[in-house]
């Protein structure tokens, strides 16, 4: 079939360049990698912890930190190289216990714990967890120390005795509710959006830069010259059009099979996430086409696909996540939804961060699909206007 041809030989000369390897294959995998790499990797702070002097009593308050769960307790063995840490944003804070804790405290004096934070950080929560595993120590050794001083019983054996009474009390239940909705990118990896987004910003960009090549070939004749033969336009814009969307589909391939291999990447429900790619593709392709229809001269096709490529994907939620517009502005996030990016983006956070099925983005799928019809029947439009005048010409 003449389409396939004509789509066969597109796609031998976009794959002859090497810029566009580059920009299929390896720009993608770059920038995943530095804003994964951004994003971090576990959601849990670091709380630094010193004692130069380690014994009974320290490894028990050590115990009860690591033992809330609510931070990695990283021990260090210089107040100076935790603090440190702390200025860099390694740490959220750092617990310092003085030397001869223990032996201080059994002599009836107390001792001065230092809680180190950094202001600009939100050190709230991982303070006061910590002075709450620091208070609760300190009423075991009250009541210890009382009982030693009634005579009722030594220091060691009052303390161990506290400690079992404290192990069989009924705990206090606190009851917890969150107000709004939940944070929608809250339990995505780290990985996750940074694909979603490039997967979206490339697959689109990458076809639209393909229709400088439907220029040059209505520049150079190459159109006119399968017209003259008998091949009708409807198979040249088939072609054209199958080649575009082939790129498209080749680029989302790559970097939805690469990210679940590689990073790890969750895409939700398989059906839904791949039907997500084959849509958006036929989108990107509609896009290109409708821009080489447009446009006169490759290079300005290109210099435009670049601007129109990058300013939608920031505008439509594939450069800052659509979460956020939604947090920051309202009204950016309502204007985002212009974009094909937005729809193709909101499809995936319904898959990935709620759980969502096929059913559940039906909606989304369907105003891509929208988007796809209008450009490609602009295109095929304008396309046909152009052809006859060459043909004329």
């Amino acid at each position: 079939m003449k389409a396939f041809a004509i789509a066969r030989t597109n796609l031998i000369r976009f794959f002859k360049d090497r810029s566009s390897i580059f920009q299929t294959f390896v720009l993608p995998v770059v920038l995943i990698l530095l804003l994964g790499g951004a994003a971090g990797g576990s959601s849990l702070p670091k709380v630094g912890f010193v004692a130069a002097e380690p014994d009974a009593l320290v490894a028990q308050l050590q115990e009860g930190l690591a033992g809330t769960g609510s931070f990695e307790l990283v021990e260090f063995d210089s107040r100076d190289d935790a603090v440190r840490a702390v200025e860099r944003g390694e740490l959220q804070g750092v617990l310092i216990v003085p030397n001869g804790y223990e032996a201080t405290l059994r002599s009836g004096a107390n001792a001065e714990l230092e809680f180190v934070g950094k202001a600009s950080d939100q050190v709230g929560g991982a303070g006061a967890i910590v002075e709450s595993v620091v208070t609760q120590q300190a009423t075991l050794l009250r009541a210890a120390r009382f009982t030693e001083e009634r005579g009722l019983a030594t220091f060691d054996v009052a303390l161990l005795t506290a400690e079992e009474i404290q192990a069989t009390m009924p705990p206090v239940a606190v009851e917890i509710s969150s107000a709004g909705e939940p944070w929608a990118l809250g339990g995505l990896g780290q990985f996750d959006v940074a694909a979603q987004t490039m997967l979206i910003l490339f697959m689109f960009m990458t076809t639209l830069l393909g229709a400088s090549a439907i220029v040059q070939s209505r520049r150079l004749g190459v159109t006119q010259r399968m017209l003259s033969t008998p091949t009708a336009a409807r198979t040249v814009i088939l072609g054209e059009g199958l080649s575009r969307f082939v790129i498209g589909l080749i680029q989302g391939a790559f970097i939805f099979l690469g990210t679940w291999l590689v990073f790890d990447v969750a895409w939700g429900a398989p059906l839904a996430a791949v039907t997500i790619v084959v849509i958006f593709a036929v989108v990107s392709s509609g896009a290109a086409m409708l821009l080489g229809a447009l446009v006169n001269n490759d290079q300005q096709a290109g210099s435009i696909g670049v601007v129109l490529g990058l300013g939608l994907a920031a505008l439509g939620g594939a450069m800052y996540p659509l979460a956020v517009l939604e947090v920051l502005s309202d009204t950016v996030y309502r204007v985002a939804h212009v974009t094909p990016h937005a729809w193709a983006l909101e499809a995936f956070e319904e898959l990935t961060a709620f759980g969502g099925g096929f059913g559940d983005v039906a909606l989304f799928l369907a105003i891509l699909v929208g988007y796809a019809l209008v450009f490609y029947a602009l295109a095929i439009w304008r396309l046909k206007t152009v052809m006859r005048r060459s043909a004329h010409g």
